[in-house]
């Protein structure tokens, strides 16, 4: 993405993504590479390219909209498409769309599903049904954390999720303010 625009990626990145999926095998070798001349250079395209990290997120949440609208069931995609709009009224409700569909993804993808149901933004706006638009990011709020619930609760025991779910309880609980 930035690449088309015109930014040059830092020497560490090249590569990332298709031949390897990060930089480091390890925590221990991340924090040991913290003043490396290749840390010091991707902290610097970091910090130049706050703007198309931004133009990123809204393009990747655009381009969500369609993706859900066409795998929601004929019956939910008018709920879908107004609930969505709804939060794309209020500041608040902006930063929760983008946050949430760059945190857990649009919930179109059949493989990103416990005993049949997902937890990504699709699943968060079939839940809503409120009419408010100032209220759109508290019912927001509220159903993402009964999405992520039910993620854990549906989880394979073996994957031990209930770790994870008070910090994705936390940063949803920013979607409101609260």
């Amino acid at each position: 993405f930035v690449s088309k625009r015109g930014a040059k990626l830092p020497t560490l990145l090249l590569g990332v993504g298709r031949v390897r999926p990060c930089p480091w095998n390890s925590r221990a070798e991340f924090l040991q590479a913290q003043n490396t001349v290749e840390m010091n250079q991707l902290r610097r395209f970091l910090v130049d390219t706050i703007d198309l990290q931004a133009e990123f997120l809204v393009a990747r949440l655009e381009a969500a909209l369609p993706k859900m609208l066409a795998e929601a069931a004929p019956a939910e995609r008018s709920n879908v498409q107004q609930q969505f709009e709804r939060l794309t009224k209020t500041p608040q409700g902006c930063y929760a769309l983008i946050d949430y569909v760059n945190f857990k993804g649009e919930g179109v993808l059949h493989t990103e599903r416990y005993q049949g149901q997902g937890w990504g933004l699709l699943q968060v706006l079939e839940a809503m049904h409120g009419t408010s638009d100032s209220g759109a990011p508290d019912e927001f709020a509220r159903a993402a954390k009964v999405v992520l619930t039910r993620r854990v609760q549906n989880s394979p025991v073996d994957r031990h999720e209930s770790r994870w779910l008070t910090g994705w309880l936390r940063r949803v609980n920013s979607y409101n303010g609260g």
